[in-house]
């Protein structure tokens, strides 16, 4: 069960390095625009906002692909300790969003279901 909350996990990462391109170097394209549903205007006006949003995307990532490399080199406790806070993040940062906005909960759900997986398969396969 840990090494499918692993694989969870790492699909999790990929998912927000792609977030992270989106809303670091492609905010203002009318495609990433249709995908958040912000004008050409709106875009250009909060381009700083979603691009510290983006790193924060990555630096999730990256701790959580550092805990799958720690926890498969055999340390189970520091790795997955940073697998459970990277992919907890950002289950946590998707409910944030739900709770805020109702309307948005199909991106929360494709944030947040992948990792939340992850988070459960990785806590069963600690306690097995």
């Amino acid at each position: 069960m840990l090494i499918a909350g692993l694989v969870l996990a790492a699909v999790a990462a990929l998912v927000h390095v792609y977030i992270f391109y989106l809303e670091s170097f492609a905010w203002t394209d009318p495609r990433t625009r249709a995908t958040f549903g912000t004008t050409a205007e709106e875009a250009e006006a909060t381009r700083q906002l979603a691009l510290n949003q983006g790193y924060y995307n990555l630096f999730l990532a990256i701790v959580t692909v550092v805990g799958i490399v720690l926890t498969a080199a055999g340390s189970t406790a520091a790795g997955t300790a940073l697998v459970l806070a990277g992919a907890g993040s950002m289950v946590a940062a998707s409910v944030v969003l739900v709770v805020s906005d109702p309307a948005k909960r199909g991106a929360a759900l494709k944030q947040g279901l992948v990792p939340a997986l992850g988070v459960l398969a990785v806590v069963v396969g600690l306690l097995t």
